[in-house]
């Protein structure tokens, strides 16, 4: 007869298998902490198909927005650590709201990197009767002052502290309106209710391709392979750079097994050619890194943002 304790053992080791193919026989879900039909969304929606069938999971994705993504990053951060609820951070969730947010629900450490899968510009669109290059708008807002408005996810998200940035070193002031999610700024914009959008390229290449608006400036150091024709901010401020970033993480305490098995699923659905093809065009940068390379980009981003919104003042909610 099998000792008590050698039982105890032995019963555990055996239902261990049987818990983790119940946690897997469960969808995964990506939490996406923005309003449905923006950049992010479309990214984690592309990236869910081919990671259902790597894993043989279904990955599903789900929309909780609200709270410059502190809702949704919160929901993640409180989820078992079971690798089936993910977080599609941006670039406001980890590198902008820990600086930013006084009472923070959440921190760093809350998460376990999987990837980075994308970085990337803002594109900065105006009316088509409006300023035709970014030296007409620097123009235009130093004949008005604050005059001319501008759409952002919110204040401190990183379309806000971009164009902050943006402001600042082109020597103008402009007045944001805050919007939830790329597409009610983009309805404004459409309306004629909005004299500039400021979005990712997944919104900011069709509005230019369709004509809708001009697209006459993106905050990277180098002109995206898309646009070409297109320059960038530093060609007028040398230097100005802005850059978000879209990363896929588990909560903390989720086995390293299964991030290792989340990250192999996510970097394989990035080298897929539809996928590649889909964020070149939205003028994405694709990465699909380790998460050990995700953990060490996040703090290099953060030495990155800290002195700037020092400088920059932004004032904590």
């Amino acid at each position: 007869m099998i000792p008590a304790p050698r039982r105890l053992v032995l019963a555990a080791a055996l239902a261990a298998p049987a818990i983790a193919r119940a946690q897997q026989q469960r969808p995964v879900t990506i939490i996406v902490p923005f309003a449905a039909g923006g950049s992010t969304d479309v990214l984690s929606r592309l990236m869910s198909e081919r990671m259902t069938q790597t894993l043989g999971q279904t990955v599903l994705v789900e929309n909780r927005a609200g709270g410059n993504t502190i809702v949704g990053a919160e929901y993640v951060a409180r989820a078992q650590p079971d690798g089936n609820t993910l977080l599609m951070a941006a670039g406001t969730t980890l590198s902008i709201n820990p600086v930013v947010v006084k009472n923070l629900p959440y921190k760093v450490e809350d998460f376990a990197p999987i990837t980075l899968a994308t970085t990337y510009p803002f594109g900065i669109i105006t009316q088509n009767k409006g300023p035709a290059d970014i030296p007409a708008l620097i123009a235009a807002a130093k004949a008005d002052p604050g005059g001319i408005t501008y759409g952002t996810n919110g204040p401190t998200t990183l379309t806000n502290v971009a164009m902050l940035l943006v402001t600042e070193r082109l020597g103008i002031r402009m007045q944001d309106v805050t919007y939830r999610g790329d597409s009610a700024a983009l309805n404004d914009f459409v309306a004629g209710n909005l004299d500039v959008l400021v979005v990712a390229g997944s919104t900011a290449v069709p509005v230019f391709r369709n004509g809708q608006g001009r697209l006459i400036g993106w905050t990277s150091l180098q002109r995206m392979p898309t646009t070409p024709e297109v320059p960038t901010v530093a060609e007028f401020a040398p230097g100005t750079e802005a850059l978000s970033w879209f990363g896929l993480l588990a909560p903390a305490r989720t086995a390293p097994a299964r991030v290792q098995q989340l990250h192999d699923a996510a970097a394989e659905s990035l080298k897929d050619p539809r996928i590649q093809e889909r964020l070149t065009r939205d003028a994405q940068f694709i990465v699909g890194n380790t998460p050990e390379e995700f953990a060490q980009f996040l703090r290099d981003q953060d030495r990155l943002w800290r002195p700037i919104l020092s400088k920059l003042d932004v004032q904590n909610n």
